[in-house]
């Protein structure tokens, strides 16, 4: 899939007591490009649980933290979905300032049924847009 990219300002509640972006906050930047890729192809989260019954759960998470992120600063977070299952995805997750690598995670989603908790199929139409995206770029 081409990488998705989503800008990010840090903000002052962002940061720990040195001033630098509290870890599990790379987290939230992280989610935040997976929501807004995932809009960006048409599909609204909210809409997802409400007409097809899922929601996205993350299954597991990987993340290498190379430099620190302050303070006000402009990023950018990528979302690239590197593996598309019938019930999962995993996302490789890139956060940049300028041309320097702050943070890079793996993330794999599942995708439940919304009432029962359990691993659902990511709907056809969703899943047929993925693929086209992946098919587009190469």
């Amino acid at each position: 899939m081409k990488k998705f990219s989503w800008p990010v300002r840090v903000y002052y509640e962002d940061t720990d007591a040195g001033g630098v972006v509290f870890y599990a906050n790379y987290l939230k930047f992280f989610e935040r490009a997976r929501t807004e890729m995932l809009r960006a192809i048409g599909y609204e989260q909210d809409e997802l649980i409400a007409i097809d019954g899922i929601i996205f759960v993350v299954r597991s998470v990987q993340v290498d933290y190379l430099s620190p992120a302050r303070f006000n600063e402009q990023l950018q977070v990528s979302a690239e979905v590197s593996l598309a299952k019938k019930a999962s995805l995993t996302f490789e997750q890139v956060i940049t300032r300028g041309e320097d690598v702050l943070c890079k995670g793996i993330i794999r989603i599942a995708c439940l049924d919304a009432q029962t908790m359990r691993p659902k199929a990511i709907p056809e139409t969703l899943f047929r847009s993925i693929l086209e995206q992946t098919i587009n770029e190469h």
